[in-house]
C-alpha cells in the first residue's frame, strides 16, 4: 500500500507538500500540484486509507458544499440545508456545512481528514473543479444538480429538468395566446459560471421560442436586484414590449414586480408572468402561475445518493445502507400520494463499469396548481 511518503519521493517533494496539495491548506504551484497529483494516480494512494487503520467507525458526517458570498441571501439555500439535514439524520448522518465560495481548498481538507465520508454538492457547474477534486482523493460524491453528463461519470445527481421547466413555462404562454414572451434568465455572473440550472435555463427558452415559433427574446438577469430591475423595464417598454414574462432568477423578485407596477402595468391584466423554481409553501411567494421546485423531495433523493455513495466506494454503508432502502421505498410511497409515477422522473446510468451504474434522476417539471394563465388583453372577450 502506497504512503505519503511513496508520494513525496516520486514527485520529488516533501511529504508536508503532498499534504498541502491534499488539504489544500497552503497555496502551491500548479506545476507541484500536477507533479504529486499525477503521482497519486500513479501509485493509487489513498489518502484516507491510513485514517482507516486508526479509526474503526466512519465520522457519520456529510459535507454540504454550498458555495457562497458574504451578504448575498439566497432562501433556496436555507431550505434545502434544512431539509437535507432532517434527511440525513434519517439515515444517522450529521451535516457539515462548507460555504467557501471556491470549494476545492475546503472540501479537500475535509476530505483528507476524515472530517467527513461523503460530499453533497450543490451549485454544480460544466467542469465543476470540486467533483475533479474529489475524484483525485477517491471521496464519495453526490450531486444536488447536474452540468454536463460528460463531466460526471460515475457520479449520482438529482436534479430539476430546468430545460423542460422554462420550455413548460414558454409553452404555457404560448397555448394562452401569447406571441410575444421574453424570458429573465438566471443572473449573468450565474451563467458566466456555468451553473447548471443557468445553462438548462437557456436552453429551454430556445427550445420553446424553435418548437411553437412564438418571437421569446432571451435576458440574463443581475444580481443586484436594482439592475434587474432595469432589465425588466428594458424589456416592457421597447416598441413591441412582449405580453408574457418568464422569470427564472426569483431573488430579485419583489423588487422586479415593484418596477412592473411603478410602470402602471397591471398582473396579469396587462402582463402574464410565470415564476420558475419556486420554493413550495413559501410565505410570500405571489399568487401567480408558477412551476415548484420540488424541495423536498431532490433533499431526501439526494441524501440517499450520498449515503450509498459511501458504501459504494467500499466504506461500507453499515446501518445507514439499510436505512437508505427504507427511505427509498417510503419515499416512493410518499411521491405516489402525491400523483407523481415512475414516469415523472428519467433515470440516468453511466454504464462506465461493471456493478449496478450511478442513479441519476431528472425531475420532470409541473404546473403548480394555482391561478390559470391569462391571454393577452387583446385576445380577451369583451365584458
Amino acid at each position: 500500500m502506497a504512503t505519503i511518503k511513496d508520494v513525496a519521493t516520486l514527485s520529488g517533494v516533501a511529504p508536508s507538500t503532498v499534504s498541502y496539495v491534499l488539504n489544500g491548506s497552503r497555496k502551491i504551484s500548479e506545476d507541484t500540484r500536477t507533479r504529486v497529483l499525477d503521482a497519486v494516480r500513479e501509485l493509487g494512494y489513498h489518502p484516507r486509507a491510513s485514517a482507516r487503520t486508526l479509526r474503526s467507525a466512519r465520522s457519520d458526517v456529510l459535507v454540504l458544499a454550498v458555495p457562497r458570498e458574504a451578504g448575498k441571501y439566497r432562501a433556496m439555500d436555507g431550505r434545502f440545508a434544512v431539509e437535507i439535514s432532517d434527511a440525513a439524520r434519517g439515515h444517522g448522518f450529521d451535516v457539515l456545512m462548507m460555504t467557501d465560495p471556491d470549494g476545492v481548498r475546503g472540501l479537500r481538507r475535509i476530505a483528507a481528514g476524515g472530517q467527513a465520508d461523503a460530499a453533497i454538492l450543490m451549485a454544480v457547474q460544466e467542469e465543476d473543479a470540486r467533483l475533479a477534486a474529489m475524484r483525485e482523493l477517491g471521496f464519495p460524491v453526490a450531486l444536488l444538480g447536474h452540468g454536463n453528463e460528460r463531466d460526471e461519470w460515475g457520479v449520482p445527481w438529482v436534479d430539476l429538468d430546468w430545460e423542460a421547466a422554462v420550455s413548460l413555462a414558454v409553452r404555457q404562454a404560448v397555448a394562452a395566446g401569447h406571441r410575444r414572451v421574453a424570458f429573465l434568465a438566471s443572473a449573468e455572473h450565474e451563467i458566466a459560471a456555468r451553473r447548471g440550472y443557468a445553462l438548462h435555463g437557456l436552453d429551454g427558452a430556445r427550445a420553446a421560442a424553435r418548437e411553437t415559433g412564438a418571437e421569446v427574446v432571451i435576458r440574463p438577469s443581475a444580481g443586484d436586484p436594482e439592475r434587474a430591475a432595469v432589465r425588466v423595464r428594458e424589456l416592457l417598454t421597447g416598441s413591441e414590449p412582449p405580453t408574457a414574462l418568464v422569470i427564472q432568477h426569483l431573488i430579485p423578485l419583489t423588487r422586479v414586480l415593484a418596477e412592473i407596477a411603478a410602470l402602471g402595468i397591471r398582473l396579469p391584466a396587462d402582463l402574464a408572468v410565470i415564476l420558475v423554481g419556486t420554493l413550495p409553501d413559501e410565505s410570500g411567494t405571489p399568487d401567480l402561475p408558477r412551476i415548484d421546485l420540488p424541495v423536498g423531495r431532490m433533499s431526501a433523493a439526494v441524501t440517499e445518493l450520498a449515503v450509498r455513495a459511501i458504501g459504494a466506494d467500499g466504506r461500507g454503508a453499515g446501518p445507514a445502507e439499510t436505512k437508505a432502502t427504507a427511505t427509498l421505498s417510503a419515499t416512493t410511497k410518499s411521491a405516489a400520494t402525491a400523483g407523481t409515477t415512475a414516469a415523472d422522473s428519467a433515470a440516468r446510468t453511466d454504464g462506465d463499469g461493471p456493478g449496478p451504474a450511478p442513479r441519476r434522476e431528472l425531475i420532470t417539471p409541473r404546473m403548480t396548481p394555482g391561478p390559470a394563465l391569462s391571454p393577452p388583453r387583446a385576445d380577451r372577450p369583451a365584458t
